[in-house]
């Protein structure tokens, strides 16, 4: 029987890039968004569903009503929490990890210690839970270093302190409670310097497949300064991973994750990204995700084909198809994010959003914070709002695209970084 119905959990940019490229398949009928955005429902094959994901027993009574054949989760929380669990306990397949998978991302402390026990090349790291361990630590240390949340901060418990004095503020501001219970533990780590890449691979827990590489751009300043965000651009595929290094990473970072996620036990069905930073000596790993990056994925799935689907379908199945290869496009792509005015600290929504729909194939517009108001307009309805995508044969032309198309793209506060994928932009300089 061939898939035709399928359910993407979240309700973000990501999400709805899914669903654009699922829907490319002819065989795939409906596709169905929980709960999904204003930008949801202008998708082909698309519809959403408005139903808490965390009210399992209402979620699980309407997938089988609109007989999903494989559910898609998008965003980390559900994952954490075990969604994937519960829905494969009443028979679905999931594409995502069940929780322990997802201590990958859920916890920085136990991702480091697995990393440690399977020698993946990582900065060197201590968990604390107190204030003065990190002291003794801090001072121990020839440079400041990096503080992270053990949980999840929404892609905002990171920061790389400059000074001594600035590690410990932050280290205290986590632990007086800054994420709750998800900074109760405390990483810190050795700064380790290069450019960072992100790499994807989608598993059925033994075999896996690598998706096109990226380089997403976490920083809210042009530059790469300033607070870290949930993402502000990307571009795809990255020149800085070469043939020769994908072997290196594929030897000593991805194939050792699988086989030690096999060894605990843990049947791993879904992607995971690994976050590189590819140093003097080599990638390291700084973070692992137990889902598509976003805005990676945005990024990314442009560049999928028809069956990109399937392999969603057989890595839930725990059955990918070790001869097929992912085929995707020979262009090259981009995104830019435009955000409310404030993010990612304090910001205001509701603004009315004023957008044309593109009239090129090769640019495509995926809504992260929207949402309708009571007079049916378009408004901002969180931090990170649309997604800008775009593709060509040259970097130079995607981002010309992308900023052209930006221009006539307006609601109060609209903010976007002007420098997205200057690595790869022969055209760019800093007074562009």
């Amino acid at each position: 029987m061939k898939l035709q119905n399928v359910a993407i959990i979240g309700s973000g940019g990501r999400e709805n890039s899914l669903a654009w490229a699922i829907a490319k398949n002819d065989a795939i009928k409906n596709i169905y968004l929980v709960p999904g955005n204003a930008g949801s429902d202008n998708l082909q094959k698309c519809e959403r569903v408005f139903i808490d994901f965390f009210d399992t027993k209402n979620l699980v009574d309407k997938l089988i009503y609109l007989d999903i054949e494989l559910v898609v989760i998008g965003p980390e929380t559900p994952l954490a929490k075990g969604l994937g669990d519960i829905l494969r306990s009443k028979n679905f397949l999931v594409f995502g990890p069940g929780c322990d998978g997802a201590k990958l991302e859920s916890s920085k402390a136990w991702a480091k210690d697995f990393m440690r026990e399977e020698n993946i090349p990582t900065s060197d790291s201590w968990e604390i839970s107190s204030i003065k361990d990190a002291k003794e630590i801090i001072f121990s240390q020839p440079k400041p270093l990096v503080v992270k949340a053990d949980g999840l901060a929404s892609g905002k418990g990171v920061f790389i302190c400059q000074t001594k004095e600035e590690t410990i503020k932050i280290t205290k501001e986590i632990l007086d409670g800054k994420f709750g219970d998800e900074g109760k533990v405390v990483v810190l780590e050795e700064k380790i310097e290069g450019p960072e890449v992100s790499v994807f691979a989608i598993t059925d827990g033994h075999k896996y497949i690598l998706l096109p590489t990226a380089q997403d751009h976490k920083r809210i300043g042009e530059g790469d300064k300033g607070l870290n965000t949930g993402g502000m651009g990307a571009y795809s595929p990255t020149p800085l991973i070469t043939d020769d290094m994908l072997k290196e990473i594929n030897n000593k970072i991805i194939r050792p994750t699988i086989n030690g996620l096999i060894k605990r036990n843990i049947n791993y069905r879904g992607v995971i990204y690994f976050g590189l930073m590819i140093t003097d000596n080599g990638p390291k790993v700084i973070e692992y995700n137990c889902r598509f990056g976003d805005p990676e994925c945005q990024t990314i799935m442009p560049l999928m084909d028809k069956n990109f689907v399937n392999f969603l379908h057989d890595a839930a199945n725990g059955n990918l198809k070790s001869d097929l290869e992912m085929i995707h496009s020979t262009k090259v792509s981009g995104c830019v994010i435009t955000t409310s005015a404030g993010y990612p600290l304090n910001f205001e929504t509701g603004y009315t959003i004023d957008l044309n729909q593109p009239k090129s194939e090769d640019i495509q517009i995926f809504h992260s914070g929207t949402a309708i108001n009571n007079s049916g307009n378009l408004v901002t309805s969180g931090g990170r709002v649309l997604t800008i995508v775009c593709q060509d044969d040259n970097f130079d032309g995607v981002f010309k695209k992308i900023y052209s198309f930006l221009e006539n793209v307006h609601y109060k506060g609209i903010f976007y970084r002007k420098d997205i994928g200057y690595q790869v932009r022969k055209s760019f300089s800093q007074d562009n």
